[in-house]
């Protein structure tokens, strides 16, 4: 009997131990849905977001937006500034169990610069050459100095891929992408789903709780916080401002929201094909007269409750780069009508591409109503919001509405979009005294001539209006309260690492 006991309970343990621990996975809605999957290649803010958990950078940001170690743990410039050397981790290992070092931070960052379908040229394009100068020290030796260079890095140009993924696949790599992060790619299901898992050889596995994540875009955000209150969902990012109040009055949910530090625009096409050829891209008194016909505030006020700013620039008015000697313009139908006087018409037509979630189409209906009292006819073409980046890319538009979701470098809020070579300057405007200016922005640490630099470039910018800024949004999101550790930053990214689910 005794051994009949032992035996019985020695199968018991068995069958315990052989059993699965309950595994946490956190599921997140996000608005939209991203693009292709390949830090080169990418551009959506909801790409960033996937990243953040695939695919660490070489430096960090804090929510101060300090730049901090990440890949990399030291750096140094020299003291004219065109040198900077940075030291690595030791025993990273890439999500395939290649070895992460100095070659594969110049195999990354020369990809970057070449690779023919690279989003990241303009943003990495300061440097002359890049070299391991050790086994964990690389050498980036600059064409000029750049102060923009590190806050690069802590973003999609500093992302560290595979060379071995990324040599089998090519521009194809965004189908299973290969990072140094604490989740691996695991499945993707276009507009569905997208799938990652704990890897599990991670520098700094200890402080991951989480043992899957999974991304799900849901673009109407009444459905995504109800998918939220149902369980389905643990988190949601940018909550609608007018759900705020009952999420904060949920006893389940939890609510965060820090302002951003980017910005809401209508991008003109001035410049880009065919559909460049329209009013409102060749004449900028019909483009001034659509901005004044705006009335900033109360659109803020409108669909956004206050939680966001009236805004005309690329950064914020409480921002340190801002030009208040361009501050943000009143609403005057009177002056916008006599401006399309001088253009010589009296009403203009017009098509807008916008992105198909209600916030947005709210937004732009409220535009319409406004511009119309001027004379603009505008009709409104919704559509999901990585088609809609596509779409202006390929210039197959007139105007387009699309937010940015900021940088800490100033220089990412508005070199790549208006300089005549910039990586994401759908709108193909050029002017040479801009380039002139920007670049020089770029080339100093000296605070005081970059704001004067930015200052000057704006007032050009102001007047030639390839994209008309609206305002900047807080970004917000709402949580089930057994989900612990996040942090809200600024740059409005959702970091895993350290984040834990209560059962």
């Amino acid at each position: 009997m005794k051994t009949l006991t032992r035996l019985t309970t020695a199968l018991l343990a068995t069958t315990l131990f052989a059993m699965p621990l309950s595994a946490a996975e956190l599921k997140i809605g996000l608005q939209s849905d991203a693009d292709v999957l390949d830090p080169a290649q990418s551009r959506t803010f909801v790409g960033r977001i996937v990243y953040t958990a695939m695919c660490d950078k070489l430096v960090d940001v804090t929510p101060e937006l300090k730049i901090v170690p990440q890949l990399a743990t030291s750096w140094t410039w020299s003291d004219d500034g065109k040198v900077l050397t940075m030291e690595l981790r030791d025993g990273v290992k890439f999500q395939d169990e290649t070895e992460f070092n100095a070659d594969a931070v110049v195999y990354t960052i020369n990809r970057n610069m070449t690779l023919d379908v690279s989003r990241r040229k303009s943003e990495l394009s300061s440097i002359d050459k890049v070299e391991a100068t050790g086994p964990l020290e690389v050498t980036f030796t600059l064409k000029q100095p750049d102060a923009t260079l590190l806050a690069q890095l802590s973003d999609r140009a500093g992302m560290m891929v595979s060379p071995k993924a990324a040599e089998e696949l090519g521009a194809n790599f965004g189908e299973h992408p290969v990072c140094a992060g604490p989740f691996k790619f695991a499945e993707r299901v276009q507009q569905d789903r997208i799938v990652l898992e704990k890897f599990a050889d991670y520098w700094d596995a200890d402080n991951v709780f989480i043992d899957k994540v999974t991304y799900l875009p849901i673009p109407d955000t009444t459905v995504r916080l109800a998918n939220l209150r149902s369980g389905d969902l643990d988190m949601i990012e940018r909550l609608a401002a007018s759900d705020a109040q009952s999420v904060k009055d949920d006893p389940n949910l939890a609510y965060e929201a820090v302002v951003n530090i980017g910005n809401m625009g209508i991008y003109v096409n001035v410049g880009n094909g065919a559909k460049a050829d329209s009013p409102m891209g060749k004449d900028k008194r019909l483009r001034q007269a659509f901005s004044l016909a705006i009335d900033r505030d109360a659109l803020m006020n409108i669909v956004y409750e206050g939680t966001a700013v009236a805004g005309n620039q690329p950064f914020p008015p409480s921002s340190p780069w801002y030009d208040k000697d361009l501050p943000v313009p009143a609403r005057d139908i009177a002056k916008a009508k006599e401006l399309m006087k001088e253009a010589g018409v009296e009403t203009v037509d017009v098509e807008m591409q916008i992105p198909n979630n209600p916030v947005a189409q709210q937004m732009m209906q409220i535009v319409q109503s406004m511009v119309a009292e001027a004379g603009f006819n505008v009709s409104l073409k919704s559509t999901e919001f990585a088609t809609l980046l596509s779409e202006q890319t390929a210039g197959n538009y007139e105007l387009s509405r699309s937010d940015w979701s900021g940088r800490v470098d100033p220089d990412g809020n508005i070199h790549q979009f208006v300089t005549c070579n910039g990586g994401i300057n759908d709108t193909h405007y050029c002017n040479p005294k801009v380039d002139e200016l920007l670049n020089a922005a770029r080339s100093t640490n000296d605070e005081a001539v970059r704001k004067e630099k930015y200052d000057a470039a704006q007032v050009i910018l102001d007047d030639d209006l390839p994209i008309i800024y609206m305002g900047h949004q807080s970004w917000i999101w709402a949580l089930n309260k057994k989900i612990t550790g996040f942090v809200p930053s600024p740059d409005g990214m959702i970091r895993v690492v350290g984040m834990k689910k209560e059962d």
